[in-house]
């Protein structure tokens, strides 16, 4: 069995997708439950795809499985995606169709004080935001077309950035967004809206990042799963999950342990 892909945390829980002789099964990463996987080798995680194409998916669908052997992890070259939008400032074509679409552009903030700009299709603004396990959010402006919202974007992310890496986001995991920073990057943009996200996560400390499948899982925020393992709380990256051969059992390594685990 081997992880083949993630869902982001949106209005729902995580979950990885676990394939099997070509079979895709979802494992939802609602709170209270238990994961017992060991780690095996890593390789590509190849190619998923509805089992009926041409239609359009609703939840709960088949999905099959194409296996790649390649040791490129999580993906080879041949199975890797490039999105044509991944760092487009607007100096495009509109290559693709959502192109056309009404676009947001938004701040999202990270606790305690880190914040990007970015931009997505106005009617998924707060989905968008969930997937990135944003704890604040401001709309700053809508826009007719993804073109004019990657100009915006790109004269914003000058002054404030357009990324923030996972480590960032779990360093701030048991912090809330510090006021003041907040209320002045709105005084400062003067947004149309803004937002506030919870995940029940209710973290004394920062969790430990670590790469398991073993533990109870308390939560998700994004693309992270915060599990519980021997008195340790851990922070995993569900990307870095993606390409692992499972099989059962208890995690066989030795985990970094945190302060709690011996009070």
């Amino acid at each position: 069995m081997q992880v083949v892909g993630y869902r982001a945390r949106v209005e729902d829980h995580a979950a990885i997708l676990l394939a099997e002789d070509g079979a895709v099964t979802v494992e939802t990463l609602a709170p209270g439950t238990d994961l017992s996987y060991r780690l095996g080798e890593r390789h590509c995680a190849g190619a998923v795809e509805d089992a009926t194409p041409g239609t359009t998916r609703a939840a709960g669908d088949a999905l099959v499985h194409h296996a790649c052997e390649a040791a490129d992890a999580p993906y080879c070259p041949e199975h890797t995606s490039r999105w044509p939008c991944a760092r487009c400032t607007g100096d495009c074509s509109k290559p693709i169709d959502a192109c056309d679409e009404a676009h947001a552009v938004y701040l999202a903030a990270f606790a305690p004080d880190t914040v990007k700009v970015g931009v997505t299709r106005a009617w998924r603004l707060e989905t968008r935001l969930r997937e990135q396990g944003a704890d604040r959010a401001a709309h700053l402006r809508t826009v007719a077309d993804g073109r004019i919202a990657r100009q915006v974007e790109a004269d914003i992310a000058a002054d404030i950035g357009d990324r923030v890496r996972v480590p960032t986001k779990i360093a701030g995991f048991a912090d809330t967004v510090d006021e003041a920073f907040w209320t002045g990057l709105c005084a400062e943009y003067d947004p149309l809206a803004s937002y506030a996200f919870e995940y029940g996560l209710d973290l004394a400390d920062r969790p430990l990042s670590e790469t398991l499948a073993t533990g109870t899982v308390r939560g998700t925020k994004g693309r992270v799963a915060v599990l519980e393992n021997s008195g340790s709380v851990y922070a995993v990256d569900l990307r870095d999950l993606v390409g692992y051969e499972l099989e059962d059992g208890e995690a066989d390594r030795e985990l970094q342990s945190s302060l709690g685990a011996f009070g």
